[in-house]
């Protein structure tokens, strides 16, 4: 059994695996966060677009 325990306390794979979903999440949220932001601009430019075609 303290063997087991051991081998257990020794094992690192699963640290490893949060570590991966962890920087995963963080591009994810930096993705996010960018498209976002370029999602309003992009609306902005085309809403001008629109004013100026239809004001012409």
């Amino acid at each position: 059994m303290k063997a087991v325990f051991s081998a257990f306390l020794r094992d690192e794979s699963g640290a490893t695996a949060i570590e991966y979903g962890l920087i995963a999440t963080g591009i994810a949220i930096a993705i996010i966060g960018a498209v976002s932001g370029v999602g309003t601009n992009l609306k902005a430019t085309f809403e001008s677009v629109k004013t100026a075609l239809t004001s012409g």
